[in-house]
């Protein structure tokens, strides 16, 4: 009979559990969306990876190494009993030596079973508690069964928490060095795109200048490059559309200048009455409109530049709205000297009372207050349509019904132009929300001239600091 040796594998690990408190995915649902950057995303996703293989290369060598020494351990244990079995059929009078047992009651049943088929093998008994015992056992001629059993070495235990160590020591550097590596490398991405979403930012302030290529530079090349040029490209295609439009809307005002310049002379021709004050009345408006249209095309080309003088702000305002509107309420909370452009800003005034004289009747008087470099108009009207103060002013519109019966929505369009020349800025809003009472609300445009005033180039000056 030949001697076969069945081994019975050892487990190694005991199944995972069921998870506690509520399913995760219904807690997630329940959690309110979370911002993160592009940087954090990246660092979470690699050291996740990185964890997940440290994890499993971890569980994978422990559970092979620990095969292998209990294998060993097996090979030692039969050789021991091999050589103990020999040394007991070979004495007088036989007895069992070398710590081995004649059929130990506490034997495994597995191992009984095997010594019934007339085989030897060897069993790994696994405690809850403490290192497991290596069983080796050999059926005798006469029946008998010969064992031997001892705890699994403490050398191979130790040698074991030591591989543990390590594995849990290389797998945090694992997923701390995953960690760190995705911050390096989602940093450099997130800072091109901070500086694409900068960029693109300016244009859309008005910069078309500015290119999204150029600004978040480097070497490498990536998407981000792919994202700036299709940007670029827009920013291209949409200058060249307001520029077509510009030179078109330039063109078509400059050929009815002349045409008008004479019907409006013509007009002076005609004897006096009732149609001839209404011909010359829309002669006179159509040359305004002519004259306005030119001015908005001057604006847009960003050819102004402003002749600046230091003037006393709150005097000339005064000054100007006396002459302008003569029933409009002006009040000087703070003077303050700035360096201007008079008619500029003659100009922005002269717009901003003719609109509210236009739009914004009310019970109250147009009040205009100066407060340092702060000049605010207010009427008492229904207030500036909602298209408006989403959208800012726009030519050829004239916003809602109530606000609309005259003009051609220019005005503001050129206020707002003028006061960008001056590097200054005019915002609108409503005095009150909608539905209060007539004279409780009203509009409100509101000119920040800038501390320092543009130079003749357009650029604003450079101030250097003292030591």
């Amino acid at each position: 009979m030949s001697l076969v040796e069945e081994p019975v594998r050892p487990r190694l690990g005991k199944p995972f559990g069921k998870p506690f408190g509520k399913p995760f995915g219904k807690r997630l649902r329940r959690r309110k969306a979370l911002r993160t950057g592009v940087r954090w995303k990246i660092a979470v996703a690699i050291a996740g990876v990185g964890a997940l293989v440290a994890v499993t290369l971890s569980l994978v060598v422990h559970n092979a190494a620990r095969v292998s020494m209990l294998d060993n351990a097996r090979d030692v244990q039969m050789w021991r009993l091999v050589f103990a079995q020999r040394v007991y059929e070979t004495s007088k009078p036989k007895e069992p030596r070398f710590g081995t047992k004649l059929n130990d009651p506490a034997l495994p049943p597995q191992l009984d079973q095997l010594m019934h088929d007339g085989r030897r093998g060897t069993y790994v008994q696994e405690h809850r508690s403490g290192p497991p015992d290596v069983w080796a056992a050999v059926p005798l001629a006469n029946g008998d069964v010969l064992s031997l059993h001892v705890p699994f070495a403490d050398r191979s235990a130790t040698i074991m928490n030591d591989l543990d160590r390590a594995l849990i020591i290389g797998s945090v550097s694992v997923v701390v060095g995953g960690c760190a590596l995705g911050v390096l490398i989602g940093g450099q991405l997130s800072r091109r795109l901070r500086k694409a979403a900068a960029a693109a930012g300016r244009v859309a302030q008005g910069n078309t200048d500015v290119r999204v290529r150029h600004a978040i530079g480097g070497v490498v090349r990536d998407e981000t490059d792919e994202l700036a040029r299709a940007i670029d490209a827009l920013t291209d295609a949409l200058n060249e559309r307001i520029e077509a439009e510009r030179r078109v809307t330039a063109d078509i005002a400059h050929e009815l200048r002349t045409p008008v310049t004479g019907l409006l002379t013509a007009a002076e021709l005609l004897p006096p009455g009732r149609p001839t004050e209404l011909v010359r009345d829309r002669a006179q408006a159509m040359r305004t409109l002519v004259e306005d249209v030119l001015e908005v095309a001057r604006l847009d080309s960003a050819s102004e530049r402003a002749e600046l003088q230091e003037l006393a702000l709150g005097e000339f305002v005064e000054r100007r709205v006396r002459a302008l509107d003569p029933d409009a309420v002006v009040r000087v909370v703070h003077e303050s000297w700035v360096n201007t452009d008079p008619r500029r800003l003659e100009r922005i005034l002269g717009n901003l009372l003719a609109n509210a004289a236009k739009h914004g009747k009310g019970p109250g008087p147009v009040e205009v207050t100066v407060e340092g470099r702060v000049v605010r108009v207010r009427d008492h009207g229904p207030g500036f349509p909602e298209a408006l103060l989403k959208d800012g002013p726009s030519r050829f519109r004239t916003g809602s019904s109530d606000r609309s019966g005259q003009g051609h929505g220019l005005g503001l369009t050129i206020a707002t132009g003028q006061a960008r020349v001056l590097g200054a800025r005019l915002t609108f809003r409503n005095a009150a929300p909608e539905g209060t009472p007539d004279g409780a609300g009203g509009a409100v445009a509101v000119l920040w001239l800038p501390e320092h005033a543009p130079t003749t180039t357009g650029s604003f000056p450079i101030l250097r600091l003292a030591d």
